[in-house]
């Protein structure tokens, strides 16, 4: 049986924060009603000027039924209100007091189901004096300090190009829901979750931060070199991404790098033979490694290290993820049949339960579940759909 079998949410989100709360909800086999403006959708369909739903809408919004609602009129707004007391949890990430200004604030929500879940994600929260603000990924990486320990030492500082602060928010709401879930099975009670993107993204500070203990000053960049010999090594090909990161944190690993290059003589070097040498020598001992990394491919180069024990990964780019075999095996690339699209190949969840699975579905089309939600959950017959339809308060594509 799917983990979250029976759990019912209405979906207000949009873009990616709160699309992927919702996403991974579904994933463990929740019934996500995503309800959208008719004729619009949520705004992630069209990005980059797509007329058809984009790539970016597709990879956020698997296992989900989109319902065409005109929240913005009050016949939409009352059909949205008779579905509350239907569902267990109400997730949306607006901009802070636009589900007051349409009528559906919490105290609205609950008064129509006290045991209703509200879930929000907003960029600085609801209170403070940053809570107008607008926020995006790259806001919250800024805001939340990522930004200032991603780069080189010299450098400015660098946005880091994968999401965390988009995705990261929505795995954290999921988190939160599912953990009020849990808390209203007990108590029969309902409550607001509330997510700030600046603040996950300060969670993921943790380590960075842990620093000030013994050096009570903003963390430095450190680039790719860390401890010495962690780096980044060009390899054979001389591409953009031809490179195979080394993690070293301990003396067996260093000894099997040495071993792995076919250098073994360099244990007894005294440039690295100390922590402090290496360190000096940092340069040099460098050279020794690119050396025989820029004589391999970088999945040739992690295979040889990696088999003996050395941390390391060639850098993988967007193509190689979809083709790397490893992911491939473990069925985390799945090739998803789109009537617009043809197939569609997508990342899977990353979350494995060992007693629960759940197929992997397309996203919908704009309004194509319209018909069937508000049928099955208000009753409302095929002649009451197409008045509404001729109104503009449903589409039903």
């Amino acid at each position: 049986m799917p983990a979250l079998d029976g759990l019912k949410i209405l979906d207000l989100t949009q873009y990616e924060a709160g699309t992927s709360c919702t996403q991974y909800l579904a994933w463990f086999g929740a019934d996500v009603y995503k309800v959208e403006r008719p004729g619009v959708g949520d705004p992630g369909r069209h990005v980059a000027g797509q007329q058809s739903d984009s790539l970016y809408f597709l990879s956020f919004n698997h296992n989900k039924k989109s319902v065409a609602i005109a929240l913005d009129t009050p016949e939409g707004r009352n059909l949205f209100l008779q579905l509350v007391p239907k569902v267990d949890v109400v997730v949306e990430n607006f901009t802070l007091g636009t589900m007051e200004k349409l009528g559906l604030g919490y105290d609205v929500l609950k008064a129509t189901n006290p045991a209703i879940i509200y879930a929000t994600i907003k960029g600085f929260g609801t209170t403070g004096p940053h809570s107008s603000f607008k926020c995006f990924d790259r806001i919250a990486q800024s805001a939340g300090g990522a930004a200032s320990v991603t780069g080189t030492r010299d450098g400015p500082p660098t946005l880091p190009g994968a999401t965390f602060g988009d995705t990261g928010s929505g795995v954290h709401c999921a988190l939160g829901i599912a953990a009020a879930y849990i808390q209203r099975l007990r108590t029969g009670e309902g409550q607001v979750v509330e997510i700030a993107m600046q603040e996950v993204i300060a969670t993921f500070m943790r380590e960075p931060l842990s620093h000030r203990q013994w050096n009570p000053t903003p963390e430095q960049r450190r680039g790719n070199r860390t401890i010495v010999p962690t780096d980044l090594y060009p390899c054979k090909g001389g591409g953009p991404n031809d490179y195979l990161y080394i993690f070293i944190a301990t003396s067996r690993m260093l000894d099997a790098v040495f071993a792995g290059i076919g250098k073994p003589e360099l244990l007894d070097d005294p440039r690295f033979s100390t922590t402090p040498a290496r360190r000096e020598n940092g340069d040099a001992l460098f050279e020794e490694i690119k050396e025989w990394t820029l004589q391999h491919t970088k999945q040739e180069a992690m295979d040889i290290l990696g088999s003996i024990g050395v941390p390391c990964s060639a850098i993988y780019d967007t193509e190689d993820l979809f083709a790397d075999e490893h992911l491939r095996q473990r069925n985390m690339i799945r090739e998803i049949p789109h009537p617009a699209h043809g197939n569609v190949t997508m990342i899977a969840p990353p979350i494995h339960l060992s007693a629960s699975d759940v197929e992997m579905v397309r996203a919908p089309l704009l309004g194509e579940h319209t018909a069937e939600v508000l049928g099955c959950e208000l009753g409302l017959a095929p002649d009451e759909l197409s008045a509404l339809e001729d109104r503009g308060v449903v589409a039903t594509r």
